[in-house]
């Protein structure tokens, strides 16, 4: 079961560029899927309008997708200020608007200072989302130093190539600052953020250290947090269900995909962790031939990669 209202188009990466996956195509899978028999049912929330006892007994198999939406912190002085959102909380209304849903996003940075803390895809999509809205200027911030321009002699391909890398968003405008951490959200006085407090960061021994006389302030009328994702979010429903997590938080599984509870697998992020989408789609594939044997004993499907299979690095 897919909640429809709530997906975002995937990412794909092929070296250096950036792929956005454009809507239709995913639109046109949809179909693809409703064609084949795959029944979606949306606004149906597990352990809410889906008792999970009752889904249990008249399924024989369920596979955890979910992904790992909960969320990092940042728990500074002036976090419950007006104007700091995760950004989870604010791309899902402005994509609602792009497909028609609502007529307005419920945040907007249209006319404000906007301020992203967190350098990866997440905040790439805050930034591209607030040159749309009209933003008067948008700033990322990156508590890590600035990646380099070429590979390092001690980042050898096959691994990922740690450089710097200029999506499209990004293109659109901008500034990325490298090397900052975050004090304090600042108060305008009337209980909305105005501001924030930071100071430059260097690693020494493998910890970020403040260096020292290098406080000073940005304006921000709206602060995005982006800074990453730390499992699938905990519920009712997990608990009901009865599955295990691992030491990262995330659903435990064994070889072939399956929690502890008999017929009920995970793939995805719920299971590996936070990834790209390419892991993801493997993932699917080798799931639904783990569950295609456990259901008739035999699988011709292909599997491509293991639940602990992990990026060279």
């Amino acid at each position: 079961m897919l909640e429809r209202a709530d997906r975002i188009g995937g990412l794909l990466r092929y070296g250096i560029p950036e792929f956005k996956m454009e809507k239709r195509h995913l639109e046109r899978r949809l179909a693809q899927m409703e064609a084949e028999g795959t029944e979606f049912r949306t606004n149906a929330g597990v352990g809410d309008t889906i008792d999970v006892e009752v889904l249990l007994a008249s399924v024989d198999a369920i596979v955890l997708a979910c992904g790992a939406t909960a969320w990092r912190d940042l728990p500074v002085p002036g976090r419950d200020l007006a104007g700091v959102h995760q950004a989870m909380e604010y791309l899902p209304g402005a994509n609602r608007v792009q497909e028609g849903d609502l007529d307005e996003a419920p945040i907007s940075a249209a006319g404000k200072h906007a301020v992203i803390i967190g350098g990866g895809d997440t905040g790439a999509d805050c930034l591209g989302t607030c040159h749309r809205q009209g933003a008067l200027s948008v700033t990322q911030l990156e508590i890590m130093p600035r990646p380099p321009d070429l590979r390092a002699d001690s980042n050898p391909w096959p691994q990922w190539s740690l450089i710097l890398r200029t999506s499209s968003a990004h293109e659109e405008g901008g500034e990325r600052v490298y090397s900052v951490n975050t004090e304090r959200f600042v108060d305008d006085g009337t209980g909305k953020v105005k501001a924030l407090r930071l100071h430059e960061v260097e690693l020494v021994d493998g910890r970020f250290t403040k260096v020292e006389g290098s406080e000073h302030e940005i304006a921000a009328d709206i602060v995005l947090l982006a800074m990453g994702f730390v499992g699938p979010e905990r519920g009712s429903w997990l608990d009901q269900l009865g599955v295990a997590f691992d030491q990262r938080g995330n659903v435990a599984r064994d070889d072939s995909f399956m929690t502890k509870v008999p017929g009920v697998f995970v793939a995805g992020d719920m299971g590996r962790g936070q990834s790209l989408i390419v892991w993801a789609i493997a993932e699917g594939r080798a799931c639904a031939a783990a569950v295609d044997e456990y259901l008739v004993g035999e699988t011709t499907l292909p599997a491509p990669i293991g639940p602990t299979a992990r990026p060279l690095t």
